[in-house]
């Protein structure tokens, strides 16, 4: 073995640079970033690990919490502009597609390629794929999926899947089953509806909200938006029984539905004017908050009923860096801070949703979600809604106005549905998208 003897000034000049690499946060010490988020509640509760941030690093936050209708385009002005005023954007997963395909964000390769910003132990391959699949990669399969083509531009941070939650209580007072299938849950819901009780609260409000609705039960009963070739199939068999089975849905639940948004639809449950609540898992730590739930110790938590298929929702946002940050090193470690395992576990001590499998797996016993939510998310399905640029219009104009006239009338569905297809068409030959099927 060589061995080499290193001198008194030799030693200094080791230590002094050991020291100057030794806290990975010194070279951005005193910077301020500015980070657009929205005024919900994971991010409310992310406050606190901000704070610690800075206290450890030396980087200054400053947090634009605007509401979730009005965060794109805030977000869209900014990162428009020669130079831009965020250092860190929080998309819903709907928007990366736009943001990334206007040339707004930066990939974030560039950073995880630069060994003095990554945190060794930081381990993407940890967050569930299914999340940042969702709401980090553009350009792969379809525009937005992974593929060879793909780049990472963001992590998730406040992400979602779908579970089923229900009322223990009126399931074992009535003596039925925790439905684990689509004929399950349609039958339950008829049985609890012809004792009396309203069985499941739902969204329905016109536009994305009704949207939401439909696909919570498209995607398990084997139906898309689109084909392979972007023809749309919203009027195929499985897109016209996802719609009946919604406007049973309305029929056999607590009134107003046609009305309500993710907040009055949890709020029914919250309030017990329903037995079952079939959305995002977000609904078992508001079941768990006295200042909104009526219900707690009384909520179980099941898989996402089947259909032909599984096919759970996935959902939320993340967090990336635009373009034109003006300081996206320290952006980077920000957001690196926030969603490495550390930060997600703080997360889940603040009451908020983590989205590593190894939190998950770490907190099986403090959180009766959480087994149901790992078993979940394998089945939860990264393509359960087109994150095309045009989904914004498909969503709102076209199927939020179709959907309405499912849950509010009687008639026959396949010809609303029908009509919906032809809009929806129509849409995606203005855009484009059928430009090299005309060249064959």
């Amino acid at each position: 073995m060589c061995t080499t003897r290193t001198t008194p000034l030799a030693t200094t000049a080791i230590l002094a640079a050991t020291a100057a690499f030794a806290n990975p946060y010194a070279p951005y010490e005193g910077q301020t970033i500015v980070v657009s988020w929205p005024a919900l509640s994971h991010f409310q509760k992310a406050e606190t690990l901000v704070e610690e941030f800075m206290e450890e690093t030396g980087i200054d936050v400053e947090i634009d919490a605007l509401q979730y209708l009005s965060l794109r385009d805030r977000q869209l002005l900014e990162m428009s502009k020669r130079e831009g005023e965020y250092d860190v954007v929080s998309w819903v997963v709907m928007w990366k597609g736009e943001y990334a395909s206007k040339g707004l964000l930066t990939p974030l390769s560039q950073f995880f390629a630069r060994p003095q910003l990554v945190d060794p132990d930081y381990d993407i391959d940890d967050i569930a794929d299914a999340y940042l699949q969702n709401g980090g990669v553009v350009g792969g399969d379809k525009g937005y999926l992974p593929g060879v083509s793909g780049a990472l531009y963001g992590i998730p941070f406040g992400a979602e899947t779908s579970i089923l939650a229900y009322r223990t209580d009126i399931f074992e007072e009535q003596g039925v089953e925790v439905p684990q299938t689509y004929d399950a849950l349609r039958q339950v819901m008829q049985d609890l509806d012809a004792a009396g009780v309203p069985a499941m609260t739902s969204r329905g409000s016109t536009g994305h909200q009704v949207t939401a609705a439909w696909l919570m039960h498209l995607a398990p009963l084997g139906g898309k938006i689109f084909d392979d070739q972007w023809n749309p199939v919203i009027n195929s068999p499985e897109a016209v029984e996802a719609a009946e089975v919604l406007r049973e849905v309305v029929q056999t639940g607590p009134t107003g539905i046609p009305t309500f948004g993710f907040g009055e639809a949890a709020a029914a449950f919250l309030q017990g004017e329903a037995a079952m609540h079939l959305d995002t898992l977000k609904i078992a730590a508001m079941s768990r908050d006295p200042d909104l739930s009526q219900i707690d110790g009384n909520v179980g938590y099941a898989l996402h009923p089947e259909g032909s298929r599984c096919g759970a929702e996935t959902g939320g946002f993340a967090l990336g860096i635009p373009a034109n940050a003006p300081n996206p090193e320290a952006a980077f470690l920000f957001i690196q801070y926030m969603t490495d395992k550390a930060g997600d576990q703080r997360m889940v001590e603040l009451g908020g949703d983590p989205i590593r499998m190894s939190t998950l797996e770490a907190n099986t016993e403090g959180f009766d979600e959480y087994p149901v939510v790992l078993e979940q998310l394998p089945c939860a399905d990264p393509d359960w809604r087109p994150l095309i640029p045009e989904w914004n219009e498909l969503n709102i104009d076209v199927l939020g106005q179709a959907l309405t006239e499912v849950i509010t009338t009687d008639g026959p569905i396949q010809p609303i549905m029908d009509a919906a297809n032809e809009k929806a068409r129509a849409i995606m030959e203005r855009e484009g998208y059928y430009v090299w099927q005309s060249a064959d």
